[in-house]
Parts: structure tokens; C-alpha cells; sequence
């Protein structure tokens, strides 16, 4: 039984969000049209035009030079190297992994009907790697990465012209054939499109804010996209095993990534829903981002109490979190029960954080409930799984007939001829095979 907005039936709240993130994002689309059209058409004029009202920056230069790069690389302190290559070696191993999980395949599938499929390498790719708020040292490692194991011959990446130097050092140890300083919608537009400077790609991946993913969302068709990633959500389910301090921390540590953040805590026990509600107001008091924080929290964060875990399982489902993390008392028996989610966290000790920074899998992940027909970016995204088929002359004896018949039946008379055109050759003797 649904309720009329679709909503599982069993699920109370403790704390409602306060907005919602479609309606709030709504106005965008008009405005991202014309930042699209601009770039279309006048080029890097455009993108230099937008970067100055949006960015308060006007690139005389859009691309990174090969000293700037060096320069970054050299700027960047020992630690936080060793950190980014930590994070580069885990998230390369785990997509060499999943990349020899993608097989190409032969098969005979009737006498002399061969067909199979090839694994190719997409062409050109663009990135598009955030960091507005925070230099986000780990944004370029997870989408460029894996389009360098894929094998894609050129990856290029769009970082805000005011990036901390650090993302320009992380873009380059990554592999980024070329590096370019444009943030927002102009930066989808001037790959989606391609300027006197930036390449046209065949699709664009990466997370973004609400400008970032309407101008994704507009592109898409002539050029592809990963997915629409952002603005950033998290969500826990939680039984009465459950920590409040431990919950509450991961709700705000994904809190502080923006004020449109999306929050919640998915529970069968109330208690634990109060706990978490005083303990979330208790931490936020020393937090060093409470302001960005604590406003996602007060506009989108939520606590449902729910029935039983059946109404668990149905709302975490509906909700389709970016990032589900999994807080019960048989947390990998609960993980098999859910299946809608960007990415599964199972277990207490699996924090979000750490695939966020250098675990191995991939942070650019699907929001706005569209984890419920894909999954996040991975190297699978970087390359095209084409079909093939080739016939022996015995082959055109097992499918022709048919073909032309249904053609026939279909009233079509091009594909009937098509079809009985091999065939009358094959069995009159015209046919020579090579």
C-alpha cells in the first residue's frame, strides 16, 4: 500500500527536510540554456565572459600550461603527495579489477551464426573535477583514473579557474592529457561543444552543483554523461545497534561538502532517532563548518522512524541515496536486502569518508534517486561494449528464412528482399564465399 506521493506506507519523521532539492533546483534550466547557447556559439569568448561573472576570474589563458603543471606538482607538499598517489594506486588496482570483470565475447549461437561484442575504448573524454569550496585533492583521481585504465586515447579535465594549485598537481599525477580553467555550466558547454582551445568529447563525467548537472542533463543525447552526480546526499539506515555519535558525525562530514547536501537517518528504533536529532545540535556546536553544514541539516536533513524493517528496506529504496551506509546488527545481511543506492557502505567501520578520499571505489555517484536505474562512475563507463555478427553460407540457411518471412508479414518489402536476396544466391550457386 502507497501512499499519494509514492512514499512507502510505515514511515513517520522525526525531523522532515525543510526544501526540496528538485524544486529548489528548478530555476536553473533556463539559465544554464543560455550559458550553453553563449558557449556554442561564441567560444572561448563566452567561457571567458562567464568565468568573469561567475568565477570573478578572466582567463587570458583557459588552458594549464605544462610549467604550471610542474609548478603545482613542485608546490605541493610531500605529505599530501604520498596521499594523492596512495589514493591514485588504490583506485587504479580496483579498476584493473572491475576492468577484467568486462570480457569480450564469440559465440556460435546457431550453425554458422557467429556474433559476439568487442570492449572499445571510448575516443576523447572530458572531466569535469569540482572544487569550489574545498580543494578537493581526490575529485580528479576518480574520474580520470579510470578513463586512463580504460584506455581512452585523450582525457581532458575542467577544474574553476580559482582551483587550489593542489588540483592542478592532482590532475597531472592522474594521467590528464590537458587541463583547462573553467568551473559550472560553461565548462559542460565548452566540452559538450568544443572551443577554439577545448576539444569537443564524446561524453562528460564527474560531479557538480545544480548548474553543473542541468548543463549535463541538457547535453546529453549527441554527447554522453556518466550520470547526474550532485548535489551530494547520504543516508543511514540504522536499527537500535545503532551510534548516535558515529551517525551524526558521517551525516555532518557529508553536510559540509554544501549547503544543498541531503542528509538522513533511516531507523527502526526511536530512541536512536532522538539521540542522533540532540547529538547532530551537540556537534555542530564546535564544528570548524557548522555554517555550511548546519544549513544543509536545518533545509535537508531528515529522520524516519519507521515500522519495521520491511518500511526500512522500502524507503532506503525509494530514497535511492547517493551514499547508503549500513549501521545494523547484521549490517552484510541488511546490505543484501537493499538495492537502490549510488554506493553500500556496510558496516560501521566503513565510512563513507574513505572511499570519498582513497579507498578504492569511485565518489562520483548517481543523487536524485537515480541510483535506482544506475550505479556510480566506474571504468565500464569509459568504454563501449559493440555488438557483431558474421554468416556462413550455412548461417543464411538458419535465419533467412525467417527474416523473410516476418519482413513479409511486417509489410516490409526492402527487408524481405534484403533478407531472400542471400539466400536465392546461396542455394542457386552464385554465391563464391572469400
Amino acid at each position: 500500500m502507497k501512499t499519494t506521493d509514492n512514499r512507502p506506507s510505515g514511515v513517520n519523521f522525526v525531523k522532515m527536510a525543510e526544501r526540496n532539492a528538485i524544486l529548489d533546483n528548478a530555476h536553473v534550466g533556463k539559465l544554464v540554456s543560455e550559458i550553453l547557447t553563449a558557449v556554442r556559439d561564441e567560444g572561448d569568448a563566452a567561457v571567458r565572459l562567464y568565468s568573469q561573472q561567475f568565477d570573478q576570474f578572466y582567463p587570458e589563458l583557459i588552458e594549464v600550461s605544462a610549467d604550471e603543471r610542474l609548478a603545482a606538482l613542485a608546490a605541493l607538499e610531500p605529505q599530501s603527495r604520498k596521499d594523492t598517489e596512495f589514493a591514485i594506486a588504490n583506485v587504479t588496482a580496483f579498476a584493473h579489477a572491475q576492468l577484467k570483470t568486462i570480457l569480450p565475447l564469440e559465440v556460435e549461437l546457431l550453425p554458422g551464426v557467429h556474433m559476439g561484442h568487442r570492449i572499445i575504448p571510448l575516443e576523447k573524454v572530458g572531466c569535469y573535477v569540482p572544487g569550489g569550496r574545498y580543494p578537493l585533492l581526490s575529485a580528479p583521481v576518480m574520474t580520470i583514473v579510470p578513463a586512463k585504465v580504460a584506455g581512452v586515447d585523450e582525457v581532458i579535465a575542467c577544474l574553476p579557474p580559482k582551483a587550489h594549485p593542489a588540483m592542478i598537481a592532482g590532475c597531472h599525477l592522474s594521467g590528464a592529457d590537458r587541463i583547462f580553467r573553467i568551473g559550472g555550466a560553461q565548462a559542460i558547454a565548452a566540452m559538450a561543444f568544443g572551443t577554439e582551445t577545448v576539444p569537443r568529447v564524446d561524453k562528460i563525467v564527474g560531479p557538480g552543483n545544480a548548474f553543473v548537472n542541468e548543463a549535463k542533463k541538457q547535453v546529453f543525447g549527441p554527447i554522453g554523461i556518466d550520470q547526474l552526480a550532485g548535489p551530494s546526499e547520504i543516508f543511514i539506515i540504522a536499527d537500535e545497534t545503532g551510534d548516535p555519535e558515529m551517525i551524526a558525525t558521517d551525516m555532518l562530514a557529508q553536510a559540509e561538502h554544501d549547503v544543498c547536501t541531503r542528509v538522513g537517518l533511516i531507523t527502526t528504533h526511536k530512541p536512536l532517532a532522538l539521540a542522533v536529532m540532540k547529538e547532530v545540535e551537540r556537534q555542530l556546536l564546535d564544528l570548524s563548518t557548522a555554517i555550511t553544514a548546519g544549513q544543509a541539516w536545518k533545509d535537508y536533513g531528515e529522520i524516519a522512524l519507521c515500522r519495521d524493517e520491511s518500511a526500512l528496506i522500502a524507503y532506503s529504496d525509494y530514497i535511492a541515496a547517493e551514499h547508503l551506509q549500513v549501521h545494523t546488527k547484521n549490517a552484510r545481511d541488511m546490505a543484501l536486502k537493499v538495492r537502490n543506492y549510488g554506493s553500500l557502505f556496510i558496516g560501521e567501520l566503513a565510512s563513507v569518508v574513505y572511499s570519498d578520499k582513497c579507498s578504492g571505489t569511485n565518489h562520483t555517484l548517481p543523487t536524485l534517486a537515480s541510483g535506482r536505474y544506475t550505479g556510480g562512475l566506474w571504468v565500464g563507463d569509459y568504454v563501449k561494449i559493440a555488438t557483431h555478427q558474421w554468416l556462413t553460407p550455412e548461417g543464411v540457411e538458419q535465419v533467412a528464412p525467417a527474416a523473410s518471412r516476418q519482413a513479409a508479414t511486417e509489410g516490409m518489402e526492402g527487408h524481405r528482399r534484403a533478407a531472400q536476396l542471400r539466400l536465392n544466391r546461396i542455394r542457386s550457386g552464385n554465391y563464391q564465399p572469400d
